[in-house]
């Protein structure tokens, strides 16, 4: 469970978020907006990215604000660009690199490292160097670099941004297909159809909270 009472993230005197009260117990939550409008701000809290100017962020029995590290291990994060977030030439390489902080035994490594490549049909570009991998296959990369770290969270700022059709389907079916609680960040609306719940954002408010169903055809309302 996560819960955020009365939180609020000023920047030079601008709230980009005010006063947010929310308990989220869903597998699976959208979150949408306009640019600017808090949403991404809002997601950063989650695992630690973002603090809070006031009010108090917490996950299970996790703080944000006094707990980051252990919150990171427990709440991963995939960006927009996963570019930013492939660090390593080699993909085996770059999956090891946040393992090493769990001081595995190095069969436990091999073990994780094997079978997140099996489920993404990645097996053959174990030794593959990691920038000329393809857009959907990078972003498949960026999902198992924290998925091998066994979150009980995972957040997904606009995952489907930079992809072309095949591969924004691709990635919607390793999202669908996760057993953790997913929390989504996206323009795409058609990928949080099926979603249990969906906030939307304006000026640093949630100003609809409920189903997809529901909160969807409100929002296309608001950009109209």
């Amino acid at each position: 469970m996560i819960r955020l009472e009365n939180v609020s993230v000023q920047f030079d005197q601008r709230h980009a978020l005010a006063d947010i009260d929310l308990t989220l117990t869903e597998k699976r939550i959208g979150v949408v907006g306009a640019n600017g409008s808090g949403k991404s701000t809002f997601v950063r809290l989650l695992n630690g990215l973002q603090t809070a100017s006031s009010g108090r962020v917490m996950v299970d029995d996790l703080d944000a604000a006094k707990d980051g590290r252990k919150l990171r291990r427990h709440v991963g994060f995939v960006f927009q660009n996963p570019d930013n977030q492939i660090v390593y030439p080699v993909v085996e390489e770059d999956l090891a690199f946040g393992l090493k902080s769990l001081k595995l035994p190095k069969e436990e490594v091999t073990r994780r490292i094997d079978e997140i490549l099996a489920r993404y049909d990645l097996t053959d570009f174990k030794a593959h160097p990691s920038h000329l991998l393809s857009g959907g296959q990078k972003q498949l990369l960026a999902i198992s670099g924290v998925l091998v770290m066994e979150p009980r969270y995972i957040i997904f700022d606009e995952p489907t941004t930079l992809l072309d059709l095949r591969n924004r389907n691709r990635v919607k079916r390793a999202i669908d297909g996760l057993d953790q609680t997913v929390i989504t960040v996206t323009h795409d609306l058609d990928l949080i159809a099926d979603y249990d719940r969906v906030l939307v954002f304006e000026n640093g408010n949630v100003v609809i909270d409920d189903t997809p169903a529901n909160a969807v055809p409100k929002y296309r309302e608001m950009m109209a």
